[in-house]
């Protein structure tokens, strides 16, 4: 039997890292698990997100995993240290590689972050980016009302655009080279988020960095599966949540014809 890489999210957004990881690594089995009663992360304090993460990554620990994603923004900054410390398989978040991603996409060094409130209220993005190059410009903005509108499914509306529009108001004055959408959730606005910011603008998302740091340090590890198994793609998710499945079918559709798939509630 396949051993696993692990997802965690505080609900829907992570699947935009999964959909890439399925993409660039098809013989990989995955388990995603959606802290959708609890969803969302950003407003609450980092401390708390921490305890959440730790108790995600105790389950998950349960299934045996071979790498644990934490794909939140959120978590990333505020406990991917101690998780990385605390586990003997590799853990990666988020951050760093959307981080990379950016500055390779910069010509002018102008790069704007957009995420929750604990993302942006971290820092973690700006170190991130400024470690990488001393001579970046960061313009952060935290947009708390994205995420609700994901969760609900809420992707391509006029009301959806105006409200993006608004709080994306501030940005659109400025020269950016690149607008790093630094929550996962934000991808699936990723086409209103282009048409309120215009073409000139870069739009970053950190799941094909991240992938591709997964497929990395798994062939360093002599870790990859190679094998033509059908992979087996587990969904966890927490509350009374049948949208997050709906979400997750519609969003993974292409891939998921080519797996066995399953989806479960479950108890932290």
């Amino acid at each position: 039997m396949q051993q696993a890489i692990a997802i965690l999210d505080s609900g829907v957004g992570g699947l935009t890292v999964a959909k890439e990881m399925m993409r660039q690594l098809p013989r990989e089995s995955m388990i995603y698990f959606g802290d959708t009663a609890r969803t969302p992360y950003g407003p609450r304090d980092l401390q708390e997100v921490r305890s959440f993460t730790h108790q995600i990554v105790d389950h998950l620990m349960t299934y045996n995993p071979k790498m644990i994603v934490i794909a939140c923004n959120t978590a990333t900054a505020a406990a991917l240290d101690e998780i990385t410390d605390k586990l003997d398989i590799p853990v990666i978040g988020v951050i760093h590689p959307g981080a990379r991603a950016a500055i390779s996409k910069a010509s002018n060094g102008s790069i704007g972050v957009i995420g929750t409130q604990g993302t942006i209220d971290s820092g973690a993005y700006t170190h991130a980016l400024e470690q990488i190059s001393p001579f970046v410009n960061v313009v952060s903005r935290a947009c708390p009302s994205f995420v609700p509108l994901v969760e609900q499914g809420h992707f391509d509306s006029r009301a959806t655009y105006e409200i993006v529009k608004n709080e994306l108001q501030p940005l659109r004055e400025l020269p950016l080279d690149c607008l790093i959408l630094g929550c996962t959730h934000y991808p699936f606005l990723a086409d209103t988020i282009q048409r309120v910011m215009g073409p000139s603008v870069n739009l970053i998302s950190s799941a094909e960095e991240t992938a591709r740091e997964v497929s990395t340090i798994l062939y360093e590890k002599g870790q990859l599966e190679i094998s033509d198994d059908i992979p087996q793609h587990t969904f966890l998710y927490t509350g009374a949540s049948e949208l997050f499945e709906k979400i997750s079918k519609k969003w993974l559709a292409e891939y998921l014809t080519r797996t066995q798939s399953t989806w479960q509630n479950v108890s932290l």
